[in-house]
């Protein structure tokens, strides 16, 4: 039993610290939690603000591992976070109204039917 015990302490060590090695980088821990338009959301946020975000998925990174935070980040509670420590995320918009069984742009349901009224 002594041996078992031993030869699973030999086992354990060098995974442990294989683990250790490996840690991934905060980026890729906090994708891996994102869910609906979380990525859209976060890739805006690094394109608009690099430095501000960098600092902010280090933190999101940090509660993950550490277990304070065990939810899925969909899109808007991303969105909403950015927003609330100041940073104004702009975001594309996309309105589609349907016309005639198909979907088409707000934009160009307004100028069709500007155009249609002017003939």
């Amino acid at each position: 039993m002594q041996q078992n015990i031993s030869t699973r302490k030999k086992i354990e060590t060098p995974l442990a610290n294989s683990q250790s090695k490996t840690t991934k980088n905060p980026r890729d821990v906090l994708v891996g939690r994102l869910g609906f338009r979380g990525l859209e959301v976060l890739q805006n946020a690094e394109s608009q603000f690099p430095n501000d975000t960098t600092m902010v998925v280090e933190k999101l990174a940090e509660l993950i591992t550490s277990g304070e935070i065990t939810e899925i980040l969909d899109g808007g509670k991303l969105l909403a976070l950015f927003r609330s420590i100041g940073l104004n995320i702009r975001m594309e918009t996309k309105i589609n109204v349907e016309q005639d069984g198909k979907f088409v742009s707000l934009s160009d349901k307004l100028s069709n039917k500007s155009s249609d009224e002017s003939d």
